[in-house]
């Protein structure tokens, strides 16, 4: 058996150069498991277990065809940590709520 150093977690990881580049994050539909739907940019980030994994930038609500800023009435952030286990799916938008998203955001 070879002898290391290194702990179990990053022997197990491979080297940097390998590793992939992360995507930018995109816009997508997201119906949660409280039944709003929310339009917004998602990227996965590293969390411990339990901890939320999704960062949402400039989340928007869709309701009634209508898209607004999700939680403006409570908050000034444009980032929100979500846990993925909320998310029951993810699609991507059509190109008029991906109209409509963008320039509520600029």
């Amino acid at each position: 058996m070879e002898e290391t150093n290194l702990a179990t977690d990053e022997m197990m990881l491979p080297p940097d150069s390998m590793m992939p580049e992360p995507e930018p994050p995109t816009v997508q539909v997201l119906f949660l498991t409280n039944k709003l739907v929310l339009l917004s940019k998602i990227e996965e980030v590293l969390a411990d277990i339990g901890q939320p994994d999704c960062k949402l930038t400039k989340p928007c609500l869709v309701y009634l065809g209508e898209v607004t800023p999700w939680l403006s009435g409570v908050s000034d952030d444009e980032v929100v940590m979500m846990s993925s286990d909320k998310i029951l799916t993810m699609v991507e938008p059509n190109q008029k709520l991906l109209d409509e998203y963008e320039s509520l955001t600029k």
